[in-house]
Order: structure tokens, then sequence, then C-alpha cells
């Protein structure tokens, strides 16, 4: 469900309500004060973890008309309704499942997906051992805002914005200063700016070669703008950088399940990152299967095993040291008996430079490609921005020998190289699809060329 058909539905029909409610926002407040308790324990039974789901439909009570009217008075974005609905809610419990629950279906959320909701966020809470809805409330809007599929809504996209904003802060800092400086020191567009500007860009890492490249490119962009001037780059290089991560349209629809293969070195992040991404599937109703191909350490199997009750996906292994081609074919073997959504295949920590390392990655590749055609759908390449050049010579031998339809980009927020996100793109042409910008579960951002660029150059959201 959309975040329109979610508002359409929240303002549908409010006559018809406006007709019994209280005349105040502040007897409608106390009436849904009053209230919450009577609905409370039937909702708290149908959601409860270990209590058979009987279907039955939306309870309309005093209370819940007065909740619907301040809902519908409200500026209609996802936090702002969540606030309203955790008014007066402290802790988790009954009163909150009540909320919840009528929340999603106030959005127009199917009962039994919005009981299956409210279940897994109560065996989410018990597996963390949070009780304080302050300990919860960034999760819980995070997994509603995509199980609704209200990403895109403008308070979202803030969100976003300064989430991406503080982690290229390191980056930005020494690289918005210098283009300060730069443009301070210089009025005319000249032969010095632009050696400075090249400078300045190997300086933010984004190697020798993709600096000259992106100077000829602004200089390319400034003449048929006519742009003299160097205060005018700024906008010339952001409009560049936006252009850089542009990505391609391609055929998104696959033969379920998708799989999808995760390459890169150790030390990148690539466990977690699995993780977060079988999170955000999960949080959108997918069933999801991680298979541990990396069978080389046994702590690697283990920490996916955790990962993987974590996030409620399904797990499959076999023991350390075994065939991991072997592995990924059981593994899809078994995601198509048993309707599995989407399928992560992990790999190991290869050394790009390790040649039966990436042997054994085609391996996988074909196993997997002759049990379900046209498998891995995507191969998703790992990479660390706090390791700056290494990133690119990563990215060009795997993309190279195995092959690589997208980029992750991990630990952005703790690097003063973010700037090899440019460097990335420019060199390989492939699309970069999330960004980590920190440990938990809601810190894997999908990324915005738009939003980095004007992040990096210090451009407020609103410019």
């Amino acid at each position: 469900m959309g975040f329109f058909s979610a508002i359409k539905k929240m303002f549908g029909g409010a006559e018809q309500a406006d007709a019994t409610a209280p005349q105040d926002e502040a007897a409608a407040k106390a009436a849904a004060e009053s209230g919450a308790q009577a609905g409370a324990e039937s909702i708290a039974e149908a959601a409860a973890p270990d209590t058979a789901l009987a279907a039955q439909p939306l309870v309309v009570s005093p209370a819940d008309e007065a909740l619907t009217l301040r809902l519908r008075g409200a500026e209609p974005k996802l936090s702002v309704w969540l606030g309203i609905v955790l008014e007066g809610v402290d802790e988790a419990g009954d009163l909150l499942w009540q909320r919840l629950f009528f929340l999603l279906r106030a959005l127009d959320a199917p009962e039994a997906e919005a009981q299956n909701f409210v279940r897994e966020f109560q065996a989410w809470l018990t597996r963390m051992d949070y009780r304080q809805v302050e300990e919860f409330r960034s999760e819980l809007q995070y997994r509603l805002a995509l199980a609704l599929d209200m990403e895109d809504e403008e308070d979202e996209r803030n969100r976003l914005f300064l989430k991406i904003s503080q982690g290229l802060s390191r980056t930005r800092e020494q690289f918005a200063k210098g283009l300060d400086a730069l443009f301070a020191g210089h009025g005319e567009l000249n032969d010095a700016f632009w050696e400075e500007l090249e400078e300045l860009f190997i300086m933010a890492d984004l190697g020798y070669e993709p600096s000259i490249e992106l100077v000829e490119r602004l200089k390319e962009r400034a003449r048929k703008e006519k742009v003299t001037e160097s205060a005018k780059v700024r906008e010339l290089l952001m409009a560049e950088v936006e252009e850089i991560f542009r990505a391609p349209r391609r055929i998104a629809a696959v033969n379920p399940p998708e799989v999808v293969l995760m390459i890169g070195v150790n030390g990148v992040g690539k466990t977690t990152t699995i993780a977060k991404l079988a999170h955000r599937d999960r949080m959108q109703g997918k069933k999801v299967m991680i298979a541990a191909a990396d069978t080389f350490r046994a702590a690697a199997i283990e920490q996916l095993q955790v990962w993987a009750g974590r996030v409620g996906a399904l797990f499959h292994a076999r023991t350390a040291g075994s065939d991991p081609a072997a592995v990924a074919y059981e593994a899809m073997d078994r995601a198509l008996q048993e309707g599995v959504d989407v399928l992560y295949v992990d790999t190991a920590g290869r050394l790009q430079t390790k040649v039966n390392l990436m042997e054994e990655l085609t391996k996988i590749r074909q196993v997997l490609g002759k049990k379900h055609a046209g498998a891995p759908h995507r191969t998703i390449l790992v990479i660390d921005a706090t390791t700056g050049q290494n990133a690119l010579s990563q990215t060009k031998l795997f993309k190279e020998a195995a092959g690589i339809d997208e980029l992750i980009i991990t630990k952005l927020d703790g690097t003063a190289k973010g700037g090899v996100a440019i460097a990335v793109a420019m060199q390989h042409h492939l699309p970069i699809t999330y960004v980590g910008l920190g440990e938990v579960m809601e810190d894997l951002r999908p990324f915005s060329g738009e939003d980095y660029a004007r992040a990096l150059l210090g451009v407020s959201a609103e410019a």
C-alpha cells in the first residue's frame, strides 16, 4: 500500500465520523484516553505472539473515533501520526499494541498483516529486551515506513538527508572548507583554479584519474553554460555529481525466489549488511532465507545465524570447511521448496587477489543458475568507505572476475574519504543502491545521488 492511498484511507469518510465526534481536540483526546483500555484487551489478545488470530472487523469505539479525528486533523506524515498514537504510552504493553493495530488498520493495512506486524514487533522487543518507548521508537517508525511503503514521504526524505549529511560530516569538513577557500581565492576561472580544484578532489580520495576526469567534465559544463566565475562552480559540481550517480533503468522483475549473491572482502561489514537487507525485506512482508556459503570460518557461520534469528529469516548452512557451492545449491533447492521470496547467499570474505577464491565464487554462480534459471539475479559488492582507494581496486577485480550489478558502501559515517563513492561510480559505472551510516538496522539507507551531492557540498535539503 502506497503513501497516497494511505492518506486517502485516513481522510476518506471524514464527514461521517465528524457527525458523532467530540467538539474539540481536548474532548477528543480525553475520550481517546478514557476508551483506550476498552479496546486494548481484544487487540492485544489478537496480536499476542502465542495466540491464534481470529479474523475480525476493525472496532469503531468512541475512543477509536476520537483518535481518528486527531489523526485526520494532523499533518499527513508518518512521524506525526506515530507521535499522536504514542501519546500517553511510555512502555510496551496492551495500550501500545492496540494503538499500533488501529493505526495500521486506519491506513488500510489488511487485518492479518496488521496483526502480524504487531506480533513480530512484540517478538523483536522480547529478543532485544526493550521496554521503554524511547528505546525503540526510531526502529518502530522505520518498520512502519517499510511495511506501509511510505519511505518516499517528505519527512522520511528529510531524515535520510540528515543521516547522510551526518555521515559525510568528516568528509565535508575537509572538502567543503577547501572549496570555500578556493572560491574565495579566485574570482575568474583560470588554469590555477582548475589545478587547485583537482588537488582538492585528490585529497578527498577521488583518486588521480577520476579527479582529472571530473575537472575536465566541469570545464566542459562551464564552457557550455558560459560560466566564468569560480563561485558558480559549486552549482556545476553538484549537478555533475548528481549526473555521475544517475543509475540506468533496469528490469526489476525476476522469477521468484530472487537470488542475491553478496561478495566483498573481510571487514567491510558484509554480514551486517546482509542482515539489514533481510530486515528491510521482512518488514515488507517477504519470506527471506540467508545461506552461509562462507564456510572458511566457523565464526562467520555462527554470526550469520544469529543475525538471521534476529531479523526472522530462514537460515541454511553446513559445517565449517564444507563446499561453499554445495551450500548454495542446497539453499537454492530449499528456497524453491519452501516458497521463499528472497534468498541471500553470503560468500567468503575473500581477498580479491586470491585466484582460487575467485574461482570458487564463479562455481557458486554456476550452481545457482543450474538450479534456478537466471540466478543470481543480483550480485552486490560491499565496499568499505574507510579503505579509500583500495575500494577502487576491489571493485575493478571483483567486476572482472565475478560480475557486479550494484554496490553498497558501508562505514560512510566514520571516514574523511567519502569521495571514494564518486570515484567508484565514475570509473565503473555501477549503481550505488545503499549506504551504511551506522550500526543499527535503520542505518542502511537507500542511496540518493542528489542527497549525497548536497550533503557533500554543505547545501541544505531545501535549497
